[in-house]
């Protein structure tokens, strides 16, 4: 914390933290890994500036969700392009052209917020041993290693540290993990509750209803753009998981309807990784928004309304469908067309089919 007041100036400060939570994220595929690593950091950081905890703590998960959506080991990316038929590259391409704008104008607006942040406390001295903790969870983040074993190495270099510099005893470093499971244990109980309920919704036929709904009145490219838009993001608001949002008849169907409208596999695919994020984003009951809450030692709630990130990116993405702003990209990679192989388009031709016997 001292090391980042010490190197970044007042004014870049939130700045400074958006793009290292861009990077981080876009480097290791996960926003639950950079929100592990950065969200004790801006904490300390807001006792130090006097800033609103949950406005720091907003720029930690916006951030982390701008690589998450681009990163080509993203779990997300990976089940949206191998699900839609498309190469990863062509779809970064897609997905690039409605990121980096909504990056830039938030980028700008930390810039311009950041002109009235000021260190209220005095800079302590940097104790570069107490700084190695957070560069093991750091390295070993961006080097693609697990969350889990993130953490355990977190946690035994904090312990060992704390231990030799006289920082903590035994039994405190003990008694701080105890703590910490004990919470993380309501957070599982409130998941759990939550993925329950919905799941009751979906055998009751709740799912398939909505489903229906959603894909009664589709009749034109751009309508088939925004149903797809629609279906991931009521998937995501019942099962607020990422990777869940591209598989099972959401899936297919966002498949079956991209075919069937002659929606280009690349933007599809774009459109299901980006709405995916930008309601994962906002959902107060998301695994990155507990995570970020309990970490922060804040309500979830109390950090939604500074999420600008996700909402600007929703925000192009809608415009995009809107005013086929992506469409030059399209014509300029593979000459604009998806071409499926031949096992794909004698699969979609099955699909088209079905859906029209369906239909009458």
């Amino acid at each position: 914390m001292n090391l980042t007041l010490l190197l970044l100036p007042d004014h870049l400060l939130l700045a400074g933290i958006f793009l290292a939570a861009c990077f981080i994220s876009l480097s290791i595929g996960t926003s639950v890994g950079t929100i592990v690593a950065l969200v004790p950091v801006v904490a300390g950081i807001a006792d130090k500036t006097d800033m609103n905890l949950a406005f720091m703590a907003g720029i930690v998960v916006g951030g982390a969700f701008f690589g998450d959506n681009l990163s080509f080991i993203s779990d997300t990316t990976i089940a949206a392009t191998r699900t839609q038929g498309c190469a990863m590259r062509d779809k970064f391409r897609v997905n690039f052209m409605i990121a980096l704008p909504a990056a830039l104008m938030v980028f700008g607006y930390y810039i311009f917020r950041g002109m009235d942040v000021m260190t209220t406390h005095d800079i302590q001295s940097v104790e570069w041993i107490k700084v190695l903790p957070y560069l093991v969870v750091l390295g070993t983040a961006i080097a693609g290693m697990n969350v889990a074993l993130v953490l355990i190495l977190g946690i035994a270099t904090t312990g060992v540290i704390g231990l030799l510099t006289g920082s903590i005893s035994l039994f405190d470093w003990l008694g701080s993990m105890g703590t910490g499971i004990t919470g993380m244990g309501e957070l599982i109980i409130i998941t759990l509750m939550a993925g329950g309920m919905l799941e009751l919704i979906r055998f009751n036929g709740g799912v398939d209803y909505i489903i229906q709904k959603l894909t009664k009145h589709v009749n034109s490219k751009r309508g088939a753009e925004l149903c797809i838009a629609a279906l991931v993001e009521h998937r995501q608001f019942l099962y607020s998981q990422q990777y869940d949002s591209h598989h099972h008849s959401g899936t297919d169907l966002a498949n079956d309807i991209a075919t069937r409208y002659r929606v280009d596999k690349r933007k599809s695919a774009s459109i299901l990784d980006t709405f995916s994020c930008v309601i994962q984003g906002i959902i107060p009951y998301g695994a990155q928004m507990l995570i970020a809450a309990k970490l922060a030692s804040l309500s979830p709630l109390s950090i939604i309304e500074y999420l600008y990130y996700p909402v600007a990116i929703g925000v192009f993405a809608l415009l995009s469908i809107f005013f086929e702003i992506s469409q030059t990209i399209l014509v300029k990679t593979r000459a604009g067309g998806y071409i499926p192989p031949p096992t794909a388009r004698l699969e979609s031709i099955c699909n088209i089919q079905t859906m029209k016997a369906k239909d009458i």
